[in-house]
This record gives C-alpha cells, sequence and structure tokens, in this order.
C-alpha cells in the first residue's frame, strides 16, 4: 500500500485499509519477535514478514519503539480477551491476574519486550511512554478496585491499605519479570504473586487452573 492510499478518504475505504495494514504489521511485529528475540528482530524483516516494504512500514510505525509499543498495546487487548475473569467478583481479579502471570511464564520473547521497553519509556518523549502511563495507572486502578471490594466483604487482613496493596502488586508482578528473564528456573512468577496475596487475605485463596 502506497502513503497515498493510507491517507485516502474514509469513505473510499483507505481508511480501513489503513488499519488493516496496521494490524497486519503489528501481528507480524508479534510473530518476528517470538522467533528471534529483540535483538534477532529488524524492521526489515517484520515488513517482509508483513508483505510490505520496509518505507512502508516506516509510514506506519516510524520507529522500533512506537512499533514495540503497538506490540504491547494488541497483546493487552489479547490477553484480555483470551484471559479475562469470566465472572464479576473481586476474586475474579485476583485469580486472572495469577493466571496471566503463569501465562507470561510461556511467553519469554514477549516479556522481553515488556521489561526492556518499560526501562527505557520514563522520558516524556520516549514513543512508549503513553502506553506505559496508560497501563500502569490502568492495572494500579484494576487491583486497587478489587482490594477495596475485598475489603468490603471482609476478605482482607485488618490493617491492610487497598492502595498500598495494589501498587505493591504491581511492583512485584513486573519486578518478577525481571528476575525471571535472569532466572527462569528459579523464579516461580506466579507463585510468588500468589505468596504475596495470601498475606493480604484472611482466607486461603484456592488454586488457579493453568490457562494455555
Amino acid at each position: 500500500m502506497s502513503a497515498g492510499e493510507a491517507r485516502a478518504p474514509a469513505s473510499s475505504g483507505g481508511y480501513p485499509k489503513g488499519r488493516a495494514r496496521r494490524a497486519q504489521i503489528v501481528a507480524a511485529a508479534a510473530a518476528v519477535y517470538a522467533d528471534a528475540g529483540y535483538h534477532g528482530a529488524s524492521l526489515r524483516e517484520i515488513a517482509k514478514r508483513a508483505g510490505i516494504s520496509h518505507v512502508g512500514l516506516l509510514y506506519y510505525f516510524p520507529d522500533r519503539e512506537a512499533l514495540l509499543a503497538a506490540v504491547l498495546e494488541d497483546r493487552d487487548v489479547q490477553d484480555t480477551e483470551r484471559l479475562g475473569p469470566t465472572e464479576s467478583s473481586p476474586l475474579a481479579v485476583v485469580r486472572h491476574l495469577l493466571d496471566l502471570a503463569g501465562h507470561n511464564a510461556r511467553q519469554p520473547g514477549m516479556v522481553e519486550l515488556y521489561v526492556r521497553l518499560a526501562a527505557e519509556a520514563f522520558a516524556d518523549e520516549h514513543p512508549a511512554h503513553g502506553y506505559f502511563t496508560r497501563h500502569y495507572g490502568q492495572v494500579r486502578d484494576y487491583v486497587h478496585h478489587a482490594l477495596l471490594e475485598m475489603g468490603e466483604q471482609g476478605l482482607l487482613r485488618d490493617g491492610v491499605d487497598a492502595r498500598a496493596a495494589a501498587v505493591g502488586f504491581v511492583a512485584l508482578m513486573d519486578g518478577l519479570q525481571v528476575q525471571w528473564l535472569t532466572s527462569p528456573d528459579e523464579v516461580d512468577m506466579a507463585g510468588t504473586l500468589r505468596f504475596y496475596v495470601q498475606q493480604i487475605l484472611k482466607e486461603p485463596l484456592e488454586p488457579v487452573e493453568p490457562t494455555e
């Protein structure tokens, strides 16, 4: 697709085609990163896998970081669709996040991308800064609301601050990914998160069945 086609009015079908092409590039990038890892993947290889020229890819994603952020955003959507809680309860939210940690342990390529980009994206001008600002805010709120409900239901131990516990949970979840990448045989991400959660609950949390 040419740049002219991507800019065509929506009535001509240009915009839908542009969105479809963008999604195609993101899917190709995720596959290449999974196969070759961060260092082994190149924008040219991703463009080839997507059936687009290198210049065409740069039209949609001007640099490597912007494409990485798009891949992570797409992963968030897919994880929610695949692993999201099927019932509306605060315990279901916690089980969902523990299940997600177990799922991540089977996705080393994506975990590496996430960790690498998160470490670089604290600067306002970084292409992925907006993604991580939204991501962390949404996850903290997600956990906070679940813990607030659990507190109202009398499930939390006395003295547990829901906001502080939520921030700690998210920090632990991300920090475990770094440790797991360096020592995958020694670090159990889901198990360690479960241990943390168990310290703030009054009653034992039922085990989470593995999700592929």
